[in-house]
């Protein structure tokens, strides 16, 4: 298949342009920096296009390039959840591109979607549970997803919506968690600061992520929301431990240092039937 994928440099676009062109499938890779885009293995396998997607996208439309599919993972501003930005700019501006690479005749749309969309419920979150973002960037994609479901009755395609929880593995933002305690593993640093880690949280890592995505691309029969998680709740504390043992540091970890965030409840993880079919078997 030819798939078009937006924020192909960021932390999921550049595993899931791997994994799709492992899997014999053609890329269009979309991305605002083409000197980021040539520091990725990939980008000779690629068709690259520069584009900013909140400034002009029209020639992303074009016959010569519209895709059998759209992975729709451009989203700037991340990690920070709490901006107004997500609802101001980045909502109109996805919901704008989207809604014309529909018209223009993309017939499958997966994009990327946020456990965030969930806002403080707590315990096991299935994809048919009602969503109550408190977050902006949880309530942009939460509106995003319901105006595209909207849209599919008067131009019908196939939505895929890929609620990400949470993941780790080459690439992930600096300042993540598993970032900064390798950084400080490896930096020869004696005590890392925590929060006191006992929130439960679902964490995938990247690869994982990636594959899912592939499978859901060959998948199209798989629709509406799928929760991209492991199932497996852990908590923070315990992932940090082994993370320590992996690396065989024995670097002290010093709980309660940082306080809880008070945008996520303190216990919560994925339940999905269809990202069961979907994951891949471990050991792949």
């Amino acid at each position: 298949m030819k798939v078009m994928v937006t924020g192909a440099t960021g932390f999921v676009g550049r595993h899931v342009v791997k994994e799709l062109l492992a899997r014999g499938h053609s890329v269009v890779a979309i991305a605002r920096d083409v000197g980021r885009a040539q520091q990725m293995p990939w980008f000779d396998r690629v068709e690259f296009v520069l584009c900013d997607l909140h400034e002009n996208f029209q020639h992303l439309l074009t016959p010569s390039l519209l895709p059998d599919a759209m992975i729709h993972l451009a989203w700037p501003g991340l990690p920070n959840y709490r901006d107004f930005f997500h609802i101001e700019k980045n909502l109109p501006a996805d919901l704008t591109f989207l809604a014309e690479a529909v018209r223009a005749g993309v017939p499958q749309l997966i994009v990327a979607g946020t456990c965030f969309e969930y806002g403080m419920q707590c315990g096991p979150l299935d994809e048919e549970m009602p969503t109550y973002p408190t977050t902006p960037y949880g309530f942009a994609k939460d509106i995003l997803r319901k105006a595209l479901q909207l849209l599919q009755k008067e131009s019908p395609f196939t939505l895929q919506w890929m609620r990400l929880f949470y993941m780790y593995g080459e690439g992930q933002n600096a300042n993540s968690l598993l970032a900064q305690l390798d950084r400080a593993i490896d930096e020869g640093q004696t005590v890392f600061n925590i929060s006191k880690g006992d929130q439960l949280r679902d964490f995938l890592p990247i690869q994982k992520v990636a594959e899912i995505f592939a499978l859901a691309l060959e998948s199209p029969h798989i629709k509406g929301v799928i929760n991209c998680c492991s199932g497996q709740p852990i908590s923070v504390i315990d992932l940090v431990q082994q993370r320590c043992l992996e690396k065989q540091s024995e670097i002290r970890i010093n709980r309660g240092f940082y306080p809880y965030p008070n945008y996520e409840p303190m216990a919560f993880w994925g339940v999905s039937e269809k990202s069961t079919v979907l994951r891949p078997a471990e050991g792949r």
